[in-house]
């Protein structure tokens, strides 16, 4: 392990022994305070929004008007708010039977998932309107980025009036697989005796995690891949260097204006993993400025991101929201930095392989 031993900076930070015991300790309270604090509860209001999301489909489809087809627009925008926050999490029951990409299929460069959304609505695939068979399908064409264009995508407006109804009847189903799979994967984190616990009970028989460097390890690699994933693949995929090389069709949810909030999310989601983890507080008291400097610059990332509001294409053109964008790619870099070399420096850590290179 790089740097200085895990126990003796746990020990230095809480002026106790060094002992191997208290470092597993410390070591296992920060993880249970992630999963009790954090995830389990993020997953909970998952569970939830989809429930509503899936509750104003059945009912669009039941009663279609401008009324109830505003409603599931606006399930949707709550829906992909809460999944922004969780989705930082990108490992355990979330990677298991593809879950993570049913749920959202991106970056879709080829346009693989509109090229079969498209062609289910135009060739009404009776099998894509039952979420049991629809979960078998592409994953392009089932989770968030399906919905989307059914909801907001050409001829979208037609869901208010009875000449939708095939549409409809596969926005449904997709919501219901949606459903779905947050409640697969929040029972799974529930578990006591499942993945939770293996990420609690690092050992030798442990086929997972074999000692608290590795449990911490998985713990930090969530702010370095998740910040690669917003900065790198998110905000670069349609942030260009001038207006000239902007791709504003190419920012996840452009097409229901929740680009800048599914920023904001990510960024909500890693602020508040940080808080009820207390993963800061392991570092030495002389360098416990880290912690507060990280949780400076995940404000200021917040503040940023959400000021970018309604179309992204329009954002890009004001300046005043295209500097709010800048700043978001400079802060995130600096809290990159916070995270893969201070903090990580300071717990003598060293995050691995990024799930992202493939992207």
């Amino acid at each position: 392990m790089a740097g200085r031993p895990l126990a003796a900076v746990l020990a230095f930070c809480l002026f106790v022994p060094s002992t191997a015991a208290y470092a597993s300790e410390a070591s296992a309270k920060v993880i249970t305070d992630a999963i009790d604090g954090f995830i389990r509860p993020a997953y909970g209001r998952l569970v939830g929004t989809t429930a509503d999301l899936s509750k104003s489909m059945v009912t669009l489809c039941a009663k279609p008007s401008s009324d109830t087809l505003a409603a599931a627009r606006a399930a949707f925008a709550r829906t992909t708010a809460t999944w922004s926050e969780i989705e930082i999490i990108r490992f355990g029951p979330i990677t298991e039977q593809n879950r993570l990409e049913r749920l959202l299929f991106w970056p879709d460069r080829k346009g693989t998932g509109l090229k079969q959304v498209q062609s289910a609505l135009a060739d009404k695939d009776a099998t894509a309107t039952d979420a049991a068979t629809l979960g078998q399908k592409s994953v392009a064409m089932q989770g968030l980025g399906a919905l989307e264009f059914v909801l907001f995508g050409t001829a979208a407006d037609e869901l208010s009036g009875t000449s939708a109804a095939y549409r409809c009847a596969y926005g449904q189903a997709i919501s219901g697989n949606i459903g779905a799979i947050a409640a697969e994967v929040d029972a799974a984190w529930r578990d006591d005796k499942g993945f939770a616990s293996q990420w609690k009970n690092p050992g030798a028989a442990n086929p997972l995690y074999r000692d608290d460097t590795e449990a911490l390890t998985e713990l930090l690699e969530v702010y370095v891949n998740g910040l690669e994933l917003v900065r790198d693949v998110r905000l670069n995929g349609f942030f260009g260097k001038n207006a000239a090389s902007d791709k504003p069709k190419q920012a996840l949810y452009w097409r229901s204006q929740g680009t800048g909030a599914s920023l904001a999310g990510n960024i909500a989601g890693m602020e508040a993993l940080f808080a009820a983890s207390k993963f800061g507080e392991l570092v030495p008291a002389d360098e416990r400025w880290v912690a507060e400097s990280i949780g400076f610059e995940f404000a200021n990332a917040q503040a940023a991101a959400a000021a970018v509001t309604g179309p992204i294409d329009a954002a890009l053109a004001d300046p005043a929201k295209r500097e709010k964008l800048g700043y978001f790619a400079l802060v995130t870099s600096s809290l990159s930095e916070q995270f893969g070399t201070r903090l990580s420096g300071a717990l003598g850590l060293t995050a691995g392989f990024s799930s992202l290179d493939g992207d």
